[in-house]
């Protein structure tokens, strides 16, 4: 049996250095797959249905 779980990551650029939000994101990203690999999960899927967001799916073995 497996168990999911979908993380959103969201970004926004606040100001003109559009890189500093992408280093941002990808950080927060990080942070969201490492948390979930600690616990068992592993990154299953990923989407991204507009500029400023991210979806990461995980699954793990119960």
């Amino acid at each position: 049996m497996k168990e999911y779980k979908v993380e959103i990551v969201r970004y926004i650029q606040t100001g003109f250095d559009s890189n500093k939000a992408i280093v941002e994101a990808k950080a927060e990203a990080q942070t969201k797959l490492d948390e979930y690999a600690s616990k068992g999960y592993r990154l299953v899927s990923t989407a991204s249905p507009d500029p400023s967001t991210i979806y990461l799916f995980f699954e793990k073995d119960i």
